[in-house]
C-alpha cells in the first residue's frame, strides 16, 4: 500500500525524495490548494502559520497533520474534524535555547547600547552586569526550558528552575510553581519558556513585575501573550526592569510602540527556532513519522485529535 505524504514546498520535496522509503509518494500540497481526491496519510504544514489558516484544511482529507511549530495554542478551535495534529518536538528547542542565551548575553553586556553608539561614532564605555554569578530563574522545565538551562550552566550562574510540579533531573532540583513569589525578588534574570494556555496567559503582569528587583532582566522566548505587554511597557519605560523579547503581543508590535526605543529593551522578530538547521531537523522528524506510519505505529507528538 502506498503512503501518501504531502509537503508544503518543493524544497522539502527535493530533500525528502531520495530519503523516503519505497512505497511512499511525496506530493507538494499547500494550504489553500484545491483538495485532491485522495487522503493524505501525512500532511506537513508550512512553518509559522496562524492557527486560523487550518480552516483551509476543510475539504482535504488527511489522517495525520504535522506542524513545523512547537506551540499549538489556538489550533483546537480551527482544526477540522478527523485529524491527528502533531507538533514539532525536537525541532526548535535547541535553537530557541541558543537565542535565549544570545539575548541574555547581549542585554547583560550592553551590546544594543554599543551598537547604537557605534552608529554615531561614539566610544560608549560602560560597566554592565554580565552573566557570571547572576541568579537566573528559568520558568518552565519542558524542552525549551531544559535547553536554556543546559546552555546557562557553563556561564557560572546560580540557576533556579520553576515548573508546575517539583521534581529533579540531570540538572538538579526543579521548584514547584508555589515557590515563584519567593524566588522572583531574588532573580537577576528571569527567562520565560512556559507554553501558552489559560493558566499562563498574562502570567507576567503588574504583580509579577512588581516582585522583580530593580534592573532585573525579563527574557521571553515562550509566547507573546504570556506577558501583559502594557504592564511590561510601563515597567521598562519607568526603568524598573529590562526586557529581551523574541515574542510579543501583538506580534509584531506597532511601529510606534514605545518598547522599540525604550532603554533596556531588546526585541528580536520571533526567530527562536528559525535557523539553518531547522530544515534538517524537520526533515528528520518527517521521515520518522513516515517510518512509523508505514509500520502501522502511532505517530510521534500527537497533541490534538479533532
Amino acid at each position: 500500500m502506498t503512503l501518501l505524504v504531502g509537503v508544503p514546498d518543493s524544497g522539502m520535496l527535493a530533500r525528502l525524495h531520495p530519503l523516503a522509503p519505497a512505497g511512499v509518494e511525496l506530493l507538494v500540497w499547500r494550504l489553500g490548494d484545491d483538495p485532491i481526491d485522495r487522503r493524505f496519510d501525512l500532511l506537513v504544514l508550512p512553518y509559522m502559520i496562524p492557527a486560523g489558516d487550518l480552516d483551509r484544511l476543510r475539504g482535504q482529507r488527511a489522517t495525520v497533520v504535522q506542524a513545523q511549530m512547537l506551540g499549538y495554542d489556538g489550533v483546537a478551535a480551527h482544526l477540522p474534524p478527523g485529524h491527528l495534529y502533531c507538533n514539532a518536538v525536537d525541532v526548535h528547542e535547541a535553537a530557541t535555547g541558543e537565542l535565549a542565551l544570545a539575548l541574555i548575553l547581549a542585554s547583560q553586556r550592553g551590546i544594543p547600547e554599543f551598537v547604537r553608539a557605534a552608529g554615531s561614532g561614539t566610544f560608549a564605555h560602560e560597566r554592565y552586569p554580565g552573566l557570571a554569578l547572576q541568579r537566573v530563574v528559568v520558568l518552565g522545565a519542558g524542552g525549551v526550558g531544559r535547553e536554556v538551562a543546559h546552555r546557562l550552566v557553563p556561564f557560572d550562574v546560580e540557576l533556579v528552575r520553576v515548573a508546575r510540579t517539583a521534581r529533579s533531573d540531570e540538572l538538579g532540583e526543579v521548584l514547584a510553581w508555589s515557590a515563584l513569589r519567593e524566588v522572583l525578588p531574588t532573580a537577576d534574570i528571569v527567562v520565560v519558556t512556559v507554553p501558552l494556555d489559560d493558566s499562563t496567559r498574562g502570567l507576567v503582569d503588574d504583580d509579577f513585575l512588581a516582585l522583580l528587583a530593580p534592573g532585573a532582566l525579563l527574557v521571553n522566548v515562550a509566547r507573546g501573550p504570556v506577558v501583559d505587554t502594557e504592564a511590561l511597557t510601563r515597567a521598562v519605560v519607568a526603568g524598573r526592569v529590562r526586557a529581551a523579547l523574541d515574542v510579543t503581543d501583538p506580534e509584531p508590535l506597532p511601529a510606534d510602540h514605545p518598547l522599540w526605543s525604550a532603554p533596556g529593551a531588546l526585541i528580536s522578530p520571533h526567530v527562536g527556532g528559525d535557523v539553518g538547521s531547522m530544515s534538517r531537523r524537520m526533515d528528520r522528524l518527517t521521515l520518522a513519522q513516515i517510518e512509523r506510519l508505514a509500520a502501522g505505529r502511532d505517530p510521534l507528538n500527537v497533541v490534538l485529535r479533532s
